[in-house]
């Protein structure tokens, strides 16, 4: 059995273990984290992640731990400073980044490698633990809870046919930040007794963060930026799930159906009454003024109900009742945050929606009760009243086609005529994909045919501007049809021929129908690969020859972060890579697999880059 394979099953014994014991406690966990297999499968997950080439306050990064021998030097000094309790997390540095869409900005953590890698260790431990626990009505940040299944729960959940329906948006202030040190250490104690592991976690907590170069004293929150971070808040959020599920569900949940409305029923029976006596006008008249009309008592008093999702510190509620009813649910929700979990619902973000009436904002969708009384189904009855649609909110459309358009009128993108006319369509495809995927929920998806055209304005003008010919000349070059399963649509082709024996590359835009489909599943495998931003590394991975010795096998390419990182401080004579990239300005060399792993390991005529 490897290693992994060992971590794995005991991960899937200590969830046996938390399921068919809800109370057990887990008392020994400390020797796991000295365990040299699981600090290599922690070290292991945190450079595979992008954020590791970014260092904290020690100054390593991802760039530091390339080679195995630095691997196990790293490994060892932790396993170390864990061993004898000498370890302590460091604090982390802080920036500011821009929030999307708005002028704000929002602080970013960026921890150190050894604090990342201490953090995925509790992570691995702690995760199978309480995942089992975890109600399926918590999304976010867990796995097999992606936004899109959130989005999905909407449908099966927040379903009751009602004419007047009430949606309550939740959402706590600052979260992330403000969550309560004594509140966390409490209900992790709740399933570990393990002092030393609770006490490194607290440690975590207090550690702090750099500013400026300013230390400041952490006094709440989870770590920032850390991988532990996620796991922590849901632990603190599931009380509230659990507060809703086990105690405001039960009590606002009331009656089997809806009492019948005698309004309706009285221009029923009138108008079965009119057609029995052969008044055909009548009876039509009186049955289209019943159409106008619930069949069931929108107001009775002993039907209530109310449903909850919840997708990282946003909630929504469904409630099916009247809105002071409503009022009080949400006032409950703002005691029992603050009383037991020292948390603060956002008064200005945690609004009460007539669904009918208004739109409720939740994951990028506009939610709302559908209502039409011509919609009928195979019994003659209404179908569509009371039913959740979800929408494309128009604010989304017009911010994604304005990013292809000036003045008013769709634009070239001049930073993009530098790569080949393959790379330049798949690009816009992805970048389309990627809003019609996402959206794909909505019955409002044609709509998006407004950034198709747009996108697809864009484009052309980019071609041409690239190709130096008119978009007539774009369109008839690079227009043909292409056929799916359903249907033919017209698109922007462009092939890519590569070597003899195979096939030829081919990206498109367009060819994306917009229907909408309620149980999709985003499909984030990428038809079309987008090699890179140069034109000129298209044409150099074709020749599939190595740019240093000449060799044509296991053709691979070099990449560097940025062409600073050439020019290296003392280097009187650099290899004679450098010295290519450098004339050539370019980030990227096309090599074979053995001088690839020379220059990446510092054996090519001079010694490695250093960052």
């Amino acid at each position: 059995m490897n290693q992994s394979e060992d971590i794995r099953k005991t991960q899937r014994s200590f969830a046996r273990k938390a399921q068919a014991e809800p109370g057990h406690r887990f008392q020994d966990l400390w020797h796991l984290l000295n365990r040299e297999d699981w600090i290599w499968e922690a070290l292991n997950a945190v450079l595979a992640n992008q954020g590791a080439r970014t260092p904290g306050t020690d100054g390593m990064s991802k760039e530091d731990l390339k080679t195995e021998s630095q691997k196990a030097g790293f490994i060892e000094s932790l396993r170390e400073q864990l061993r004898s309790g000498t370890y302590l997390p460091t604090p982390v540095r802080r920036i500011w980044i821009p929030k999307p869409g708005k002028q704000e900005k929002r602080p970013l953590g960026i921890p150190t490698i050894k604090d990342r890698v201490v953090q995925e260790l509790l992570r691995m431990l702690m995760e199978p633990i309480w995942e089992s626990d975890f109600l399926d009505r918590s999304h976010g940040f867990r796995p097999g809870h992606r936004t899109m299944d959130c989005i999905r729960e909407c449908y099966s959940r927040i379903q009751p046919r009602t004419k007047y329906y009430w949606i309550i948006e939740g959402d706590i202030r600052k979260c992330f930040d403000t969550i309560d040190f004594t509140v966390l250490v409490d209900i992790l104690g709740e399933q570990i007794h393990d002092n030393r592991f609770l006490r490194l976690i607290e440690n975590f907590l207090k550690a702090g963060y750099m500013e400026d170069w300013k230390y400041v004293n952490s006094y709440s929150g989870v770590p920032q930026g850390g991988v532990l971070s996620p796991c922590l808040s849901n632990l603190v959020l599931d009380k509230l799930d659990k507060f809703v599920e086990q105690t405001l569900i039960p009590w606002y949940t009331q009656g089997q159906r809806r009492k019948t409305y005698p309004p309706y029923i009285a221009l029923t029976k009138k108008a079965w009454s009119a057609r029995q006596a052969g008044d055909g006008e009548a009876a039509q008249r009186f049955s289209q003024q019943a159409q106008t009309l619930p069949s069931r008592d929108p107001n009775d008093p002993n039907f209530r109900r109310l449903k909850y999702c919840r997708y990282a510190d946003d909630f929504i509620l469904g409630f099916t009742g009247p809105r002071a009813e409503a009022q009080e649910i949400k006032q409950q929700l703002t005691t029992f945050l603050q009383e037991e979990l020292k948390l603060e619902l956002s008064t200005e973000k945690t609004l009460i929606t007539h669904a009918r009436n208004d739109y409720a904002c939740f994951l990028g969708y506009e939610i709302h009760a559908l209502h039409a009384n011509d919609k009928h189904d195979h019994r003659g009855q209404r179908c569509i009243n009371g039913s959740v649609g979800l929408r494309v909110p128009k604010r989304i459309i017009h911010d994604h086609y304005l990013k292809y358009m000036r003045r008013g009128k769709p634009y070239h993108l001049m930073q993009r005529t530098n790569d080949s006319v393959y790379s330049i369509i798949a690009q816009y495809q992805t970048e389309y994909l990627g809003v019609v995927q996402y959206y794909r929920m909505a019955y409002n998806l044609h709509q998006l045919g407004r950034l198709k055209w747009v996108m697809q304005q864009s484009l052309v003008r980019t071609l041409s501007r690239k190709l130096k010919i008119s978009t007539a000349q774009v369109y008839k070059r690079f227009k043909t049809t292409h056929r799916n399963e359903h249907d033919t649509y017209k698109v922007l082709e462009a092939k890519l021929e590569r070597s003899a024996g195979q096939p030829p590359l081919t990206a498109r835009f367009g060819g994306i129908p917009l229907r909408h489909n309620r149980w999709a599943s985003i499909n984030d495998t990428l038809t079309t690969p987008i090699w890179s931003k140069r034109s000129e590394l298209v044409e150099r991975l074709q020749a599939q020859e190595c740019e240093l010795c000449g060799a044509t096998n296991n053709i691979e390419v070099h990449h560097i972060r940025k062409l600073a990182d050439l020019e290296q401080h003392g280097q009187v004579n650099p290899p004679q890579w450098v010295k290519q990239m450098a004339a050539r300005r370019r980030k990227t060399l096309v090599v074979c697999r053995s001088c690839h792993h020379d220059i990446q390991y510092g054996r090519y005529d001079g010694p490695k880059l250093s960052k």
